[in-house]
């Protein structure tokens, strides 16, 4: 299934967080021949204090622009998808594109902790879920507030879990992005488990393998496939019945 989502810029606030190295200005003193005196000595020890924290400073000036380089290839490639994630797993466009741009600061932070580069789409495609998850428990927290706050509103839990916008709330943007042709079976994917609704969109909206899926998840492949089974099921069933 194809949701259309136009590429996004880079972070603003990594493009300003890569830009805070520190500097730190190293004189051309030249200390003359080896001398022998306390002075000799103290200004010895003082250049040598300056050329280790000279190439320290150069060590992460290069790791800095290194983690600059490859997350903005990381953003340039995988942003739009994980975007389109972003908009089926919650319906706002806006709200997916925070949650994205969060990952990919966080993974800018973090840099220096991944075990290797190659775990990075694997890191920002979690944290994308995850963001998603802390959302979607919010939305449920803000409505559980209106409906104890309401009189005559249904009980607490009376609505489905991790509810999305209304096609009422949804903006005339979010509206054109996803196209009438998508917007029913996208209303039935968001009213899934939330198990079932991240590995069907990760699985047929991202095409992934069930294994990248699996390790996206945190559970195994077979968790994946009975998942999917379920969803798909699911939706039959909400599809069939709306006709």
């Amino acid at each position: 299934m194809e949701l259309s989502v136009e590429q996004p810029e880079f972070p603003a606030r990594i493009e300003r967080l890569a830009t805070r190295r520190e500097h730190s200005g190293y004189g051309a003193d030249s200390l003359g021949g080896a001398g022998t005196g306390p002075l000799d000595d103290r200004a010895g020890r003082e250049g040598a204090r300056r050329e280790s924290a000279g190439r320290e400073s150069a060590g992460r000036e290069s790791a800095g622009r290194e983690a600059e380089h490859a997350i903005t290839a990381l953003y340039q490639t995988h942003a739009t998808g994980l975007i389109r994630l972003a908009v089926v797993m919650l319906g706002s466009r806006p709200a997916a594109e925070d949650i994205v741009q969060e990952a990919f600061f966080g993974l800018y932070r973090r840099w220096g902790q991944l075990e290797k580069a190659d775990r990075a789409l694997y890191y920002v495609r979690a944290s994308v879920l995850n963001g998603c998850r802390s959302e979607l428990r919010a939305r449920t927290r803000a409505s559980q507030r209106i409906a104890r706050a309401l009189p005559g509103s249904a009980l607490p839990g009376s609505a489905p879990a991790e509810s999305p916008l209304s096609a009422s709330t949804a903006s005339a943007e979010e509206i054109a992005l996803i196209g009438e042709e998508h917007r029913e079976v996208l209303a039935a994917i968001r009213r899934l488990p939330h198990r079932q609704r991240e590995a069907l969109v990760l699985r047929y909206f991202l095409d992934l393998p069930d294994s990248e899926v699996a390790r996206s998840m945190g559970i195994t492949p077979g968790t994946v496939k009975s998942s999917t089974s379920k969803a798909l099921a699911a939706l039959a069933r909400m599809l069939g019945g709306s006709r």
